[in-house]
């Protein structure tokens, strides 16, 4: 373990291990648990969680809240070294040969103005507008000055997204890719590419920290991962939040401060929900039965070969559909059920990607940050509560994202005109008279 390792990090060693390494000062300790009167307080997820079952066989405490970046007990301690920006600023780091729309120039320049002036900014932009490439300028710059840059998801499959698209725009900047299927371990880079929770492992280490899909599951409304950004910002560093649907919280919090594109840089309108009833779908999955709106549906897609996203309430449900497939179009065609907890969920998603299966039957796991050009959505039971307006709204935009392909079919399966897929239609629909608007 070198020095570098520990630079803008927090790395759980024991206290032994610390004095055998003699990492040069000033070093940087701190218990990783402590323990207080009646409970232990984390100080890499700044959780404080009561000690009844969380004593180890060695009388040691451990934490569970953050169990899932390794064990944290009170037999460690966490190091960390400054961050010391060890770059060779690059010129013209930004090798992309595409270009970006009046609209999208606009809130790019916003966003490295905010870079420069060490600012937070929020960029609201339609599903499909283009907030990576928004980004580009504003990382450019960053890069070019020698500073330290991470790019952060809520999800794996968003992370995998991002990778190959910053690294084709940035060859010569080494890149970092961290999540819990990474099968490379850390390496000290100026830019990196990381899931939330991996930002737990940093403290003031970044001069630039970009959000990506704040107002996704599990970083919405966390106060443990919330906090993890601030500290692995440095304190006069900026951050950029994006997404395409933020909470009325941050609408207020940043008023004043957004970056606003309603309009996808294709210029084609969003795709509007279709409306598709079909009275008591939940019984009939329930018996092992799909609602008979649904079997029409994909007997066109499956007979059309037409690549689509199906879209299911819960795990279970899969199961359900995956057996009616079966029975009725395995000689037809190919598909996989993908869900949050499957180990072969980035092999799947870069099936659909390849086009080795036709279509993914998948729950909201894949309600944003993949793009599968020419595709149609499916939504079986947009009325069930685990769909919220922000879900509704991304899993939609999932079609029409490529300007080859800018158009394409949503249909939500519904018991009734509910109330949330109401609403999302309307905040497409209001959307897109924006984004006709503002040209």
């Amino acid at each position: 373990m070198n020095e570098q390792s520990f630079w803008g990090r927090l790395v759980p060693l024991a206290p032994s291990t610390v004095r055998a390494l003699e990492l040069p000062t000033p070093i940087q300790t701190s218990p990783a648990v402590e323990i207080q009167k009646v409970s232990l307080h984390c100080n890499r997820c700044q959780t404080d969680c009561e000690k009844e079952q969380q004593r180890l066989p060695s009388g040691d405490y451990y934490c569970r809240a953050c169990l899932n970046l390794g064990r944290l007990d009170t037999g460690l301690q966490l190091v960390s070294l400054s961050e010391p920006n060890a770059f060779i600023p690059v010129e013209d780091s930004l090798q992309w040969s595409g270009h970006l729309t009046p609209q999208q120039q606009s809130c790019a320049n916003q966003v490295q103005r905010a870079f420069q002036n060490q600012e937070h900014l929020l960029l609201w932009a339609v599903t499909g507008a283009g907030k990576t490439e928004i980004s580009f300028p504003g990382v450019a710059w960053a890069l070019n000055h020698g500073l330290r840059v991470a790019i952060a998801a809520p999800r794996v499959d968003v992370c995998g997204e991002l990778y190959p698209r910053y690294q084709a725009v940035f060859p010569t900047v080494p890149i970092a890719l961290l999540h819990g299927h990474s099968d490379t371990g850390y390496g000290y880079r100026q830019l990196t590419i990381c899931t939330t929770h991996q930002l737990l492992r940093f403290q003031a280490a970044f001069d630039v920290l970009i959000l990506d899909e704040v107002d996704a599951f599990p970083y919405a409304d966390n106060p443990m991962l919330e906090q993890a950004a601030q500290r692995a910002l440095k304190p006069h560093g900026a951050w950029l939040l994006m997404t395409a649907t933020p909470s009325v919280r941050l609408q207020r919090e940043y008023r004043g401060r957004i970056a606003y594109l309603p309009r996808r840089f294709h210029g084609h309108p969003l795709p509007q929900i279709q409306w598709r009833i079909a009275f008591r779908w939940r019984q009939q999955l329930e018996r092992g039965q799909l609602p008979r709106r649904l079997r029409r549906l994909l007997w066109i897609k499956i007979h059309n070969q037409q690549p689509f996203l199906l879209f299911v309430p819960r795990i279970r449900d899969l199961a359900v559909v995956d057996r009616y497939l079966q029975r009725h179009f395995r000689a037809a065609c190919r598909w996989e059920t993908v869900h949050a907890g499957d180990s072969e969920r980035i092999r799947k998603v870069e099936q659909m990607r390849q086009r080795t299966v036709l279509f993914l039957v998948t729950t909201t796991i894949l309600e944003r940050g993949v793009t599968f050009p020419g595709i149609d959505v499916i939504i079986l039971g947009g009325d069930d509560r685990v769909f919220s307006v922000a879900s509704l709204v991304q899993m939609a935009g999932r079609v029409g994202r490529k300007a080859t392909c800018p158009t394409g079919h949503v249909d939500c399966i519904v018991s009734g005109y509910t109330k949330n897929v109401r609403k999302a239609r309307q905040q497409i629909a209001h959307m897109n008279r924006r984004g006709a608007t503002d040209v």
